[in-house]
């Protein structure tokens, strides 16, 4: 039977196109269909490339009985986590009262008016030891509502009164050096050091919290820093990276990285290539061809041709006509030019491909591969085109020439300015930059404007209108893990936006962000590395290089590519550029008239310097 996905933006929704569930796509729709009929509503929400949303897909989705109970009892919606990840948080956290088990698919039971009472994830379509077939618990949900209403809304008001007083966390002071180094020597107390990484299985590069080490590594901590190079090291030489096209892995099931969930995302590989050039810059030699590796993962894979880059690549293929996960990648590269690769979902992420710009003019600037900044380039030139509206907000995602109904979050804003003002620094080009602070500007009006907020950073045009409607939208989701959290995002793009412009408003919004998250981050580093990362930048001294020079690669400049600390900023741009950084209001390139480097501390700089020694010199006092 047709549903109504057959027109959704989504790859994901699409695939459900032809289930005989009668799905709705998120929206008032399905909630005025759930009032009209008075039944609940069954909200389906896992992403593309998820092997287990395929599974039960295939087991439940497809079974013209299920479906028929599904139809007949509740509102079916499906969701796409990665369209609407304020729908997925929101959820998640209601899910928590139900289940400890979080993960996709997440199959959530709630009201008419929006209000979860009953959660889980993957259910099997016939009973498996302890796991009742999903048959019986949609019959068992059904039995609920019809017999037990009032205590079933009685249970959802709870859950939702809790979620909407779960609120914004209480704000401590930032971590200074000591506290920084009581987060890494939490992190080194849960390294494997048999086989590397972190924790035993199933085992996530946890990408942040390397690059977390990474800045500690450069702000001094030795031990921050080795332990970052092993774990990159075991990791680039794991069964976690696909030698044959360069990419990572989402993660492994087993504690030796082999056995991996194969499904390649944009923003694991994104946060890695950053990672593999931050350690080239420690230790020369480190990181390159892991680095290497990467870009021509994204380049040959998730690239898209209209421009930026696909969400993801999927766990599933099909090897010699039988469905697989995993099998494609068993194969040499002789073996897989015979088969048809797995999916991509082509949707292009404003967020996801801001960590991929910020990461491709990191890598490129550090490594001195002007290709690479021009493929961020590349990216934020299209990203800005097609996902910045007139009026300067943002969307969330697109395929192809269609753009999705669904609004940018804070991780969008965030993730974006970040990236495109590490392309200003890396690219020499003052649009970036300019683009970059609107963006953050506009996050900080959003936030103003509503005398309540808790927050220094808003969502300009505020909260999913659906979940706000209903009182279901988070304030703030301070969760982290495989990428940072939008607020962490907001707070690094304002920093740097700090390094470059000296204007105190920004570094201030970046420390009351982070002073939100500070209680939460210390104690729980692998879970907040994304936001360790900007704390340790925001406790290093404020430096600052400029290298101008019409010479991009002369030995000053290779100096200054090379330099990394904690806290810092390092660009090469030319006389003409910095002075376009200056008229747009950019305090830092403020009379750079001559070839020279300029290396500051608080934007008090010292004599100019011509002489490459002399500036490594002077860059390790």
């Amino acid at each position: 039977m047709p549903n109504h996905l057959t027109d959704a933006v989504s790859p994901y929704l699409r695939s459900h196109a032809d289930n005989p569930v009668d799905w709705f796509p998120w929206g008032d729709a399905a909630f005025a269909e759930a009032e009209r009929r008075d039944v609940p509503l069954l909200i389906s929400i896992g992403y593309s490339t998820c092997h287990w949303c395929h599974v039960m897909a295939r087991e439940s989705f497809s079974d013209p009985d299920i479906a028929a109970v599904i139809n007949d009892g509740f509102v079916a919606v499906k969701v796409d986590r990665e369209e609407h990840p304020d729908v997925d948080a929101s959820y998640l956290a209601a899910a928590g009262a139900f289940t400890e088990n979080l993960g996709w698919p997440l199959t959530v039971f709630v009201t008419p008016q929006g209000r979860t009472f009953y959660a889980g994830t993957y259910w099997p379509p016939a009973p498996m030891g302890a796991h009742p077939a999903f048959r019986q618990v949609l019959e068992s949900v059904l039995e609920a509502w019809r017999d037990r209403r009032a205590e079933v809304e009685e249970s959802a008001a709870v859950v939702a009164e809790a979620i909407a007083h779960q609120g914004v966390p209480a704000a401590g002071a930032l971590p200074g050096g000591a506290e920084l180094a009581l987060a890494v020597r939490h992190v080194l107390e849960g390294e494997d050091t048999e086989f590397g990484g972190f924790g035993r299985a199933p085992k996530f590069p946890v990408a942040p919290v390397l690059l977390f080490l990474l800045e500690r590594g450069a702000a001094g901590d030795a031990e921050a820093g080795a332990l970052a190079a092993r774990t990159l090291r075991r990791m680039a030489g794991s069964g976690l990276r696909d030698p044959i096209e360069g990419g990572f892995f989402r993660y492994a099931t087993a504690r030796d990285w082999t056995e991996p969930h194969y499904e390649r995302m944009l923003y694991d590989n994104a946060l890695l290539l950053q990672a593999y050039a931050r350690l080239e810059q420690l230790e020369p030699g480190g990181g390159r061809a892991t680095a290497e590796g990467v870009v021509s993962f994204l380049d040959a894979v998730l690239s898209q041709p209209g421009g930026g880059f696909a969400s993801a690549q999927d766990s599933e293929s099909t090897v010699d006509g039988v469905r697989v996960e995993g099998g494609y990648y068993a194969l040499d590269a002789a073996g897989r030019a015979a088969q048809r690769p797995p999916a991509v979902d082509a949707k292009v992420l404003t967020g996801w491909n801001g960590l991929a710009i910020e990461a491709l003019a990191t890598a490129g600037f550090a490594l001195s591969r002007p290709d690479w900044v021009a493929a961020a380039r590349a990216t934020a030139d299209a990203i800005l085109a097609r996902h910045l509206a007139a009026d300067g907000t943002l969307l969330r995602a697109s395929i192809g020439d269609r753009v999705s109904s669904a609004g940018a979050t804070l991780e969008d804003y965030g993730m974006l300015a970040a990236g495109l003002v590490t392309l200003a620094a890396a690219s020499g080009e003052a649009r970036y930059a300019i683009a970059a602070r609107d963006l953050v500007d506009a996050s900080l009006a959003a936030s103003a404007a509503t005398p309540s907020a808790a927050t220094p950073f808003g969502v300009p045009g505020g909260a999913d209108p659906v979940l706000a409607a209903r009182g279901l939208a988070l304030e703030v989701d301070p969760s982290e893990g495989a990428y940072p959290s939008g607020l962490s995002a907001m707070a690094s793009a304002s920093l740097r936006l700090y390094l470059l412009t000296g204007h105190a408003r920004y570094r201030e919004a970046s420390e009351h962000a982070m002073e939100l998250l500070a209680p939460l981050a210390v104690p729980r580093p692998v879970s907040f590395g994304g936001a360790l990362a900007v704390m340790s930048a925001l406790a290093a001294p404020v430096a600052q290089l400029v290298v101008v020079t019409d010479d991009a690669e002369s030995a000053v400049a290779s100096v200054a590519r090379g330099w990394f600390r904690s806290g810092a900023v390092s660009t090469v741009v030319t006389r003409a550029q910095a002075a376009a950084f200056a008229e747009a209001g950019f305090e830092l390139f403020a009379g750079r008239d001559r070839e020279a480097a300029y290396l500051c501390e608080s934007f008090v700089c010292r004599l100019p310097l011509t002489d490459a020694a002399e500036l490594e010199r002077a860059l390790r006092l």
